[in-house]
């Protein structure tokens, strides 16, 4: 049996000189291209991301920091809004490294369609922040045209397009905007699909910067009125990881920015999380037993829960949310001991900010910290008075003979040497920054959040108090520095420790 031999297909040589950058495609490029309605810039790279660039949650104050866009998985109408971007003075340590590439300020402040360079092209909404090297903002010289680009970006037809000239796995920004768009097409398609314009910014993810940082709120898009609307209150796995944050005086960026564009009714979400504020613990502890006179976590966490969700709540509510969470059968007391911080450090990208420290026992003395409250005072509230209080009524359990009392103040004293020992911060408990010179590494446990939770964590991980372990690793970080840093190389390591004398010597004040 003969195969068919393969047809030959004729192309002309003209066309394909008419095709952008003069590529030869399997069919010929006609039309006005996307070019000429809006430009599509190239993103910037830091040249030491582990230094410069950080999730949101990560970071004390957003002052010395900008909001970074970066890339999303599927179109969606606002994501990829999860990291951002050291900008002290202007961002002058940027300047005078010849590593960076700061790119694309001429977007900054406008609006647009960011596109992510690799696989399908996914895209979402821009906003005007600055923006990662790894997606591309097209913006319209129109902002008129916005919404056209938006519902052309966001189509498969895009992707087919844009793949029509280029296959590679990453394009570059150029090509986004070298594809035929029919400017009349897309525009009657978005006053379909927008006749109201296009959405403002909202999100129920908590991991976007926009969240309006409340358990269930949420806002979706009305298909029928064509707009935001608020929708039915979230029961997903993500509501209790909210509720436990709030409950430790934790806030949203959305909820500390007022001036941050939003929708009305992620705005109105904002406004009812101060209902919640009165259930916020005073100091960013909070214990799982009952400890100093204070209620368990569980059940604090679910007098917010109940007013959350006001006259919704329930128990069978409640059952559901742990049934969302991976809990099904369990209480809530059991899911924070056995299960809340493995989930916090898989959705907060393993860089948590709220820690579960505990000595070990499932019956055992267990705390969640506020990392963003959690300085050297705080510490050793935590060492001496939480859990000094647990240890004396423990101590007077075992000398009164109470089964698993003894058990319980050996692990308890345990413990308490090991918060001692990060207080001290000798090594290897000790805080290792390699953008920092010897003289201005931390002295015992003084941590600077805007080093991240990286490097901050690692005493606590170190000591093996945590109740789970966050997928963290302290290797050589990508490229080296243009001098010797702290370590004595130009290797970005980071497994390296110091010690108080060391420290002292060099001229530390600490």
């Amino acid at each position: 049996m003969s195969e068919t031999p393969p047809t030959a297909l004729l192309l002309n040589q003209l066309a394909q000189i008419k095709n952008p950058d003069a590529r030869i495609v399997l069919h010929c490029q006609e039309g006005v291209l996307l070019a000429r309605y809006g430009v599509a810039l190239n993103g910037m790279h830091g040249g030491d991301s582990a230094r410069f660039r950080f999730n949101w949650w990560e970071v004390a104050t957003r002052r010395s920091w900008r909001l970074l866009q970066n890339t999303v998985e599927t179109a969606v109408p606002y994501g990829g809004r999860v990291q951002c971007f050291e900008w002290s003075d202007n961002g002058e340590a940027h300047t005078r490294n010849p590593q960076a590439r700061i790119q694309g300020q001429f977007g900054w402040g406008k609006p647009g369609v960011a596109v992510s360079m690799m696989r399908t092209l996914p895209c979402t909404l821009y906003t005007g922040e600055g923006f990662d090297i790894s997606c591309s903002p097209i913006i319209p010289h129109d902002p008129a045209h916005l919404p056209a680009i938006w519902c052309f970006c966001s189509s498969p037809e895009y992707n087919k397009a844009v793949r029509a000239i280029d296959q590679k796995l990453n394009v570059t920004n150029a090509t986004l905007v070298k594809v035929p768009f029919d400017l009349e097409r897309w525009q009657k398609v978005a006053e379909e699909r927008y006749p109201n314009g296009l959405p403002e910014p909202y999100s129920d993810d908590p991991t976007q910067w926009l969240f309006h940082g409340h358990p269930c709120g949420s806002v979706v898009w009305d298909e029928d009125a064509k707009w935001t609307a608020h929708g039915p209150l979230r029961t997903d796995a993500t509501v209790l990881q909210v509720a436990v944050a709030r409950l430790l005086g934790y806030r949203w960026p959305a909820e500390q920015d007022p001036e941050m564009r939003l929708a009305q009714e992620q705005r109105q979400w904002v406004q009812r999380c101060e209902e919640l504020n009165d259930f916020a613990d005073s100091d960013g502890i909070v214990c799982l037993p009952p400890v100093r006179g204070e209620l368990r976590a569980a059940d604090r966490l679910q007098s917010l829960l109940a007013a959350a969700y006001g006259q919704s709540w329930g128990l069978s509510l409640q059952d559901s949310l742990l049934t969302s969470a991976g809990a099904s059968g369990k209480e809530l007391h059991a899911w924070l001991r056995d299960d809340f911080f493995k989930a916090h450090c898989a959705l907060f990208q393993n860089r948590p900010f709220i820690w579960h420290i505990w000595d070990g026992l499932r019956d055992g003395f267990s705390a969640l910290v506020n990392y963003h409250r959690l300085d050297r005072a705080k510490l050793e509230k935590l060492a001496y008075t939480y859990l000094g209080d647990w240890i004396s009524r423990t101590q007077e359990q075992a000398g009164q003979g109470t089964p698993g009392a003894e058990k319980r103040l050996i692990a308890a004293r345990a413990l308490q040497q090991k918060l001692r020992d990060i207080l001290v911060g000798e090594k290897p408990y000790d805080i290792y920054v390699r953008w920092k010179t010897l003289a201005q590494q931390p002295m015992g446990w003084q941590p600077d959040l805007n080093d991240g939770v990286r490097l901050n964590i690692r005493p606590f991980m170190t000591a093996d108090i945590l109740r789970a372990r966050p997928n963290i690793r302290w290797q050589k970080d990508r490229g080296t520095d243009p001098a010797p840093n702290c370590s004595g190389a130009t290797e970005r390591l980071n497994d390296l420790h110091f010690s108080l004398e060391e420290k002292r010597n060099a001229g530390n004040p600490g």
